[in-house]
């Protein structure tokens, strides 16, 4: 879906909202390999080293699924989970399926707007006639790419039923 990230000339693709918005995704057993992020009241602290490591074991595992999404999930104010779509499973990474339905809306704005962003995906299933269980976050650049571009764009995953 996204271009193919020239990893000379730019670190994130430029997004196009348009193919982002108000999508369904049904998955049955659709494989990720997770990762941990230490965080500070949800400020990522090492989000950086656990994902350049993840992608080094993915790229040379050659199992990055073509439709790269990097979905994170905030259980706790200390740690984040992040999920990087895999056709296999890479060595040395842990890996969890997921499956369900899923349906997405886009966000612009900072970072610090998620948790707004987090209640709103629940009202915008039940805006569907569906009941989300579960939200999760894709951002779709990085902060220096965010700047580059003027628009810092955000993915809502809302697994409902």
């Amino acid at each position: 879906m996204e271009k193919e990230i020239d990893k000379k000339t730019e670190c994130c693709p430029k997004f196009d909202p348009a193919l982002w918005k108000d999508r369904t995704f049904n998955w049955t057993d659709k494989l990720f390999a997770t990762g941990k992020v230490s965080c500070l009241f949800h400020i990522p602290l090492n989000m950086g080293q656990v994902i350049t490591r993840m992608m080094r074991k993915i790229d040379a595992a050659n199992a990055l699924d073509p439709e790269f999404i990097m979905l994170t999930e905030d259980p706790t104010p200390w740690v984040s989970d992040q999920f990087i779509p895999v056709v296999k499973e890479v060595p040395g990474l842990k890996h969890v399926k997921l499956s369900g339905k899923f349906i997405t809306k886009v966000y612009e704005g900072p970072y610090q707007e998620a948790k707004n962003w987090y209640t709103e995906m629940f009202s915008f299933a039940e805006s569907q006639g569906m009941k989300a269980s579960k939200v999760y976050f894709y951002y779709t650049t990085c902060p220096k790419c965010a700047k580059k571009y003027g628009k810092n764009y955000v993915v809502g995953f809302a697994k409902v039923e």
